[in-house]
């Protein structure tokens, strides 16, 4: 009896030591799984204004003999140690921002922590934004999401400019009509306002192979569609409505920052280029984010700011999809 007692009392001993270093390996691995994390993290910064003169001096060296080369570059070091010393920092800056979309938006988090940094610095009324944005749109809430992250620039008094190169359409017009200024290519493509849904049914497949499905909800239009039930006028009806009602708040978005919009003449799902859609009020001007950038560069400072963060290997590959999936969806459009 007393061996068992023993027996008992060393088992709950181990047991103790046990747990205790499972909690304590518990704990060591979240903190090392939070410095992983912050390890990956990364805000960069970059100054516009001396790439710009970097690539000035580069074509000016490369057009000299060996000899006035030489002197040219004594002569950059100088004028780069003065203008260090000049340098105001009073002037006025410009943070510029780059975001390319895919169907869910998924550098929306990127956008958030970029501008948040961006807010920690910015001058009201003294600094200005510019945003490169290249979208076809995608997900409803994704996309709005993007569009409040500008929308939060505008109401800290900061002037907005988004420029458009390639595409603007749909989630990525509702993003770029919170701007107060948008620049646009000649042929870049800009609307598309409107919503589009579809779902395939293969509810009549499985019946022909004697498959049944049962489908229970609480709420009468808890499912509207589905993909393998049979499907019903109500439910059809509801899913028109609820387009509607995503249409409507779509128009009324872009008339709270657009109200000049004929909005009756152009949220009809159309898309136009850059040099119809100025005449429309799409646009305000017409032109491409790198000279916009050149322009500015004379009269203000210019910062790139990127927040990047190492996604696993299983995101990676689900991005790429999106990404691929997103360049098939408009490899048609002229």
């Amino acid at each position: 009896m007393e061996f068992f007692q023993d027996f008992g009392l060393f088992l709950a001993k181990t047991l103790t030591l046990v747990v205790a270093a499972l909690v304590l390996f518990s704990a060591f691995a979240a903190l090392m799984g939070r410095e992983r994390d912050r390890e990956r993290e990364q805000l960069l910064v970059k100054r516009l204004n001396d790439r710009y003169r970097d690539m000035e001096r580069t074509i000016r060296h490369g057009m000299l003999g060996r000899r006035a080369g030489r002197r040219l570059l004594r002569q950059f070091k100088r004028e780069t140690k003065q203008a260090d010393k000049e340098r105001d920092e009073n002037r006025p800056r410009v943070f510029v921002l780059r975001f390319r979309g895919d169907i869910r938006a998924s550098h929306v988090d990127n956008l958030r922590q970029e501008i948040t940094a961006i807010l920690t610095q910015a001058r009201s009324g003294t600094d200005r934004a510019v945003v490169c944005l290249d979208s076809g749109g995608g997900l409803v809430a994704s996309y709005g999401l993007a569009a409040a992250q500008l929308a939060r620039l505008r109401d800290r008094k900061i002037e907005l400019t988004v420029a458009v190169d390639r595409i603007a359409a749909s989630g990525g017009y509702l993003m770029a009509a919170v701007a107060n200024r948008i620049v646009a290519a000649p042929f870049a493509v800009v609307g598309s306002i409107g919503v589009v849904a579809q779902i395939p049914n293969v509810n009549r497949l499985l019946k022909r192979h004697d498959v049944d499905i049962e489908l229970h909800t609480a709420g009468q239009f808890k499912r509207t569609l589905t993909v393998l039930g049979e499907n019903t006028p109500e439910g059809r009806e509801k899913f028109r409505q609820e387009l509607e009602e995503t249409h409507q708040l779509f128009k009324g978005y872009l008339k709270r920052y657009r109200p000049q919009l004929d909005l009756e003449k152009l949220a009809t799902g159309e898309h136009w280029y850059g040099e119809q859609a100025l005449p429309l009020g799409l646009v305000d001007e017409l032109g491409t984010s790198d000279d916009l950038l050149m322009d500015m560069a004379r009269d203000y400072d210019l910062y790139e700011i990127r927040y990047s963060k190492r996604q696993p290997l299983s995101r990676r590959i689900t991005l790429a999809f999106e990404s691929a999936l997103d360049r098939v969806l408009w490899r048609n459009t002229p």
